[in-house]
Order: C-alpha cells, then structure tokens, then sequence
C-alpha cells in the first residue's frame, strides 16, 4: 500500500488551501486508516464545496506522537468505499456526510440520520438524492433484537426537569441493556453554515453559544482560527489570562458534574456542596469578565479584559477557599462505600473500545489513554505552562468521576500559579483581515475533551466552509457502548458520568 503525504500543520498554523492533497478515493481512504491505525485520531471527516463544484472530502488526522496535523482529501462521486469497516471512529463522521452532502459510503454498517437535516445539496456535481431524506428528528428505524422476553424502552425525548431533548431506545432483556441506540438532532439550529462567510460581527457570538457550558473552550479554538488566518500573534498576558479562563470553566463543570453524580445516586452532602460550589466557581469567571459563562472575555487577538493586582488577588483568595471546600466535599464520595459500590464497575468502557470510537476528553483518559490537547498538541499558554495529564484505566463511572477529580485539582494549581506570574503587557492586539485562500484546523482541550474547528478561506478571505466538532460528537456512541451489558437502572449514572451536550452535536 502506497500512502501520499497530506499537508501537515502545527495546531493553529495556516497554510495555503492548494497545498491540501486531493487524493483518489482509495489513496484517501487507504491514508486515513493507515494513519488511525499508526497512532493517529481522526478529529475531522467533513465535506465541502470544491471550486467545480464537486462535493470535497477533507480529513484532518491528530498525530499525538508528534504534535503534527495532517490534512487530506478526495472528491467522490455519489458514492465511495466507507472509512468505518476499518476505522470505527469514522462512523459519526461518515453518517454526518451521508445526511448532509447525499454521498453515500458504501458499506457503512449503521447508515442513518444524526441530525434530521435537510442535504445541502442533491445531484450538483455527481451527487444523487442520497440515502436518507429529511425528516422530524428520531423517526427512524430503529435496531431491533427479537426474542422471547426481549422489551423494547423508549425514553425522550421530553424528559423531567430541564435538559436538552434527546431520544434513548434500548433493548433489554429484564434488566439487562443489550442494546442503546441514541437519536439526536432536535437542537439542529444550522449553525455552521451561519458561520459561511464569516467572520463578522455575530460570528463569535455563535461560537460563545454553540454550546453555552463551553463558551470559554469554543471562542478559544475560533480565536485561534481568525489568528492564524490573520498572521497576529496574541500577547503573552492575553494568552496566560484565556489559559486561566478555559481551567476556570473546566473546574466549574468538572465540580457540577461530580455533585450530579453524587445526586444520581442519592448521597445528598456531595451533591449539593458541589451544586453551590460550581457556582462559586462561575462566579470568579464573573469576577474577571463580568459573565459568570465567560462570554465577551474571549476575542480573535487576546481577551477583552484584564486583571488588575486586586483582582488577580481576589481571584487567587477566592479559588483557593473553594478548593478546600470542593476537597472536603468529594473526600466523602472516595470515602463512602454506598457511593463507590455504585460507582464501580458501572458503564465500563474498555480501552481498545475508547480508542476504536476514537474517544475524548475524561471519558478517555478513564479508559487509561492520554490523549489531552494540552499536552499532545500545545497552543496559546500551554507550551509553556504544563498541565499534567489525569488518567486512570478501569473505564468505569468511578473513573470518570475521579478523573474529573485529579483535573480539578491540577487546574487550580494552574490557575494559582499562573496567576503569581502573569506576564507584563498588553492582553490584545488587532488581528486584522483574514488572508485569503487559506486552511487551518485548531484544537482546544475543552473541559468535556477536544474541541476541533477547521476553516477554509475563499478568495476574499471569507470563510467558504467552517466545520466544529464539539467533544460530545467524538463521545455520545462511548455511552452507548457504556450501557451494555449493564442494568436500564443504570443509565442516568452512566449518561451523567459522560455528560454530554445536545446542542454542541446538533450544532
């Protein structure tokens, strides 16, 4: 097998859209599988319009070794061979193109809807109608297992209490899950071809609300998409203060998130110490921006606003009381035998399962991979301010939680010392125009795991194609898998030890 080289990138390096290979479709297809299987993980499969035209298949493959991205592509007729018989972590991707392009990938073991979307497109260039007409969201043929006392349960999309909609259709025998199957889409808002185009003057405000507990991690991977295109290089207060935004955001999620689950299974002094805690945290975001979601902080150039000594002391008084508060509050979750026999060995995922999905953020460094942007692709503060990686290896609901526990600890000490040492300076520059006929892919470790944008520039430096992966996209079939084998009782622990976003899929 003869594999062509792509265009290879550091994380927010742009390079000339022509320097991008166009492969035929085997070459492609033989190139991404044989960089998954090197080492590498797909962060983006997407389509887009060439100039004749044509539907474009363009993958960007996360060479963790060596911190490098690799960009190929291929135009396929109506059809090409699928990607998933030989790289699982393809078949979210491939199912997305189906839907929204009308190119079909042959072979797909499990080819349906992910969004209920109208195509983009039908029989411009060499496309047919495609394999899946729009529809409203989760009317679909679902997976079926016959058998004598084999149930069927359907659960959304309306559930109790406030949360996203999402449907979850699981095959049971008793208790026991053989099979989920999760149906999404009703939070489709079209964001990414709002943002074609861009950027303008509503383009970062998409990008705070793509998906609101990811405001922080979402404008940061923008911001990097305009300062490469743009060529300006963000000061180094800037940078350290967007450094202290994005940990700030990960210790109020990863906080609420250990207080649900703690709520999930009924030991109420974790669950609300935790409830408030987050919000003690949000609100020294609020402290330093004014929002306690960090939206108008984050800005292509820097950040929109700095830290004074008194707010960088109240800021460090403050983060260092709730910590002890956080401390004392999870201490007991470890401590309880009740809690930890709920915890573990529940919603196991096995490593090679995680790295087959091609897994992120906790929910893969659970199952004992360190795959972290922070480390394996720095930009912005990280290369020169280490976060150490958190794993751990038994995949379970425990491993999740406690995951999520070292990451707060190590994302204070961060902010802390950060905040002793912050460089002299501005916090901003102007970034100017976007260059044009341009490419570049950037990466941010989100608090839920890696966040991907790729941008492509026509000839007035516009943007022709924006293409977001939110982590959940890389996660929600990591919870599918969690459930099997496992009691239906299960599922709100499982589904809350992965927490994923609707919206951030559904974009």
């Amino acid at each position: 097998m003869t594999v062509r080289n792509g265009l290879t990138l550091h994380n927010g390096e742009a390079a000339p859209l022509g320097d991008v290979p166009v492969l035929s479709v085997p070459e492609f297809r033989d190139g991404v599988v044989l960089r998954v299987r090197s080492g590498a993980h797909l962060a983006a499969l997407f389509g887009s319009r060439s100039d004749g035209g044509r539907v474009r298949l363009t993958a960007v493959c996360a060479r963790e070794r060596d911190g490098i991205l690799e960009i190929l592509s291929a135009d396929p007729d109506d059809a090409y061979p699928a990607l998933t018989p030989d790289c699982p972590s393809a078949h979210w991707f491939e199912r997305e193109i189906a839907e929204q392009w009308s190119v079909v990938p042959e072979g797909h073991p499990w080819l349906k809807p992910i969004r209920f979307q109208p195509a983009y497109r039908a029989g411009a260039g060499g496309g047919g109608p495609g394999p899946m007409s729009a529809s409203l969201p989760g009317v679909t043929d679902f997976y079926r297992i016959e058998g004598e006392e084999i149930h069927e349960v359907a659960v959304g999309p309306v559930h109790a209490g406030i949360i996203e909609p999402g449907h979850f259709r699981f095959q049971c025998h008793g208790e026991n899950v053989f099979h989920l199957e999760i149906a999404l889409g009703y939070q489709h808002r079209g964001v990414e071809r709002a943002l074609v185009g861009g950027p303008s003057i509503r383009t970062v405000h998409l990008m705070e609300t793509l998906a609101g507990d990811t405001s922080i991690g979402h404008a940061t991977a923008y911001g990097q998409i305009v300062e490469a295109l743009s060529g300006c290089r963000v000061p180094a207060r800037g940078q350290a203060l967007r450094g202290i935004a994005l940990e700030l955001e990960r210790l109020a999620n990863h906080t609420g998130d250990l207080g649900a689950l703690a709520g999930d299974v009924g030991f109420l002094p974790t669950a609300s110490y935790c409830g408030r805690l987050r919000g003690d945290f949000l609100n020294l975001t609020a402290l330093m921006c004014g929002s306690r979601f960090g939206r108008g902080w984050i800005r292509p150039g820097g950040v929109s606003w700095d830290a004074d000594a008194e707010r960088a002391r109240e800021l460090g008084e403050r983060l260092a009381r709730v910590l002890r508060d956080v401390s004392g509050a999870v201490d007991l979750l470890w401590r309880t035998p009740s809690v930890m026999a709920r915890f573990e060995e529940t919603g196991r995922v096995r490593r090679e399962v995680a790295e087959d999905l091609g897994l992120v953020g906790p929910a893969a460094r659970a199952c004992g991979l360190t795959r972290d942007v922070r480390h394996d692709f720095p930009a912005g503060i990280y290369p020169m301010a280490h976060v150490p990686v958190s794993t751990w290896h038994s995949g379970d609901v425990f491993a999740r939680a406690y995951v999520r526990w070292m990451e707060i600890q190590r994302s204070a000490e961060f902010i802390l010392d950060l905040m002793r040492s912050l460089p002299e300076g501005p916090v901003r520059v102007d970034p100017g125009p976007t260059a044009p006929d341009r490419i570049v892919a950037s990466l941010v470790e989100g608090w839920r795991g890696q966040i991907c944008h790729v941008a492509m520039t026509d000839a007035r430096g516009r943007f022709r194609a924006y293409k977001v992966v939110d982590p959940s996209f890389y996660n929600w079939m990591g919870l599918a898998m969690a459930l099997r084998d496992q009691p239906i009782s299960d599922f709100p622990l499982c589904n809350k030890s992965f927490n994923l976003s609707y919206c951030g899929h559904d974009l």
